[in-house]
């Protein structure tokens, strides 16, 4: 398997700007916990992130809003793995209603686009 997945709604302690904006950064630590599974299903080791050659922030996150992070492998080198990620949200507050209800989004936003490489060290492989 080279997919992974993680979903976790946002806090109030995820936002870092005016009307509970939450920082593009946490969608980058999100792809980073998929990035670690996909590393341990492919090599039995954590690795290490290497870069990002690409990042995109397409919508805006919020405190209270569902993101879902998934990434894949989408090619092996000797110690390198090239993935690709998308961070969606899928599920949002809605206030106007009342301070607990949310909405399930039909059709999922993507709020972040990445591609990044992880190494694994060759004496650290395990599979």
């Amino acid at each position: 398997m080279n997919k992974a997945m993680v979903r976790m709604r946002m806090s109030v302690h995820d936002a870092h700007y005016g009307g509970n904006l939450v920082d593009g950064a946490k969608m980058l630590q999100l792809f980073g916990d998929v990035a670690t599974e996909l590393l341990i299903r492919q090599d039995g080791d954590e690795g290490l992130f290497a870069g990002y050659e690409k990042v995109e922030f397409t919508a805006p996150v919020y405190a209270g809003d569902y993101i879902e992070a998934v990434g894949e492998i989408i090619n092996v080198g000797n110690s390198s793995r090239k993935m690709k990620f998308e961070a969606r949200k899928v599920i949002v507050p809605r206030p106007d209603i009342n301070d607990s209800a949310c909405d399930v989004l039909q059709e999922p936003i993507v709020v972040c686009k990445a591609v990044g490489t992880c190494v694994v060290p060759k004496d650290k492989q395990r599979k």
